[in-house]
């Protein structure tokens, strides 16, 4: 395990922890975060905790070409409502990620140095959001980080309707010329939708 002091470098992922861990410490700018994502490394913490970097094995991807659509979910997005955009409000989208509830977790990891930071790597062109609308009112999105090099590395998603996030997601993907999908970890959410495990090692080969 590493801990990160005022310059700006990661040890080698493949020496993280048998959970993932390869890092405590060190900060949130656009320049240490870019060398993250670019060694396969993210950062993860509660508000209560020094920020945490990880790098699990395996790691959980989608392949575009496996994405699956249930039949259900191919009514929806053919018959709803929904709007989808990509950008118009990256702040919002990640805001209201960070006050999503979610099953098992008290609190969020999304703190406002993370907003802020994010947001920040939005203005600079690396991260992207999706925003799904009903009725002019944002209702669903994701959020995550584009590196240029074929991978989107997936953050965070929320949805106040049901099925909004669902349809965000998947016509993102749909309409984009992603190579891989980076899930971070596994959920039943994602399953269902196709994404599996690869070793880590599999996906440092994709970001080389």
């Amino acid at each position: 395990m590493y801990y990160l002091g005022s310059s700006i470098k990661f040890s080698d992922p493949r020496e993280a922890s048998s959970d993932g861990l390869i890092g405590i410490g060190g900060d949130l700018s656009p320049e240490r975060l870019l060398l993250a994502y670019r060694m396969g490394i993210f950062p993860w913490f509660n508000s209560n905790e020094p920020i945490l970097w990880w790098s699990p094995d395996p790691r959980y991807v989608l392949y575009p070409k496996n994405l699956k659509v249930s039949k259900s979910m191919k009514q929806v997005l053919k018959n709803s409502d929904f709007e989808v955009t990509v950008n118009r409000n990256f702040r919002q989208v990640i805001t209201e990620c960070s006050m999503a509830k979610r099953n098992g977790q008290s609190g969020t990891w999304i703190t406002q140095s993370m907003i802020d930071a994010y947001t920040k790597l939005h203005e600079l062109g690396f991260a992207k959001s999706v925003e799904v609308w009903l009725d002019n009112t944002l209702v669903g999105g994701l959020y995550g980080v584009d590196l240029g090099n074929g991978i989107f590395c997936g953050e965070s998603m929320f949805t106040k309707v049901s099925n909004a996030s669902k349809v965000g997601f998947i016509t993102f993907v749909q309409n984009t010329n992603y190579k891989l999908i980076d899930c971070q970890l596994h959920t039943n959410h994602l399953e269902r939708l196709g994404a599996e495990d690869i070793s880590r090692d599999t996906f440092l080969t994709y970001l080389s």
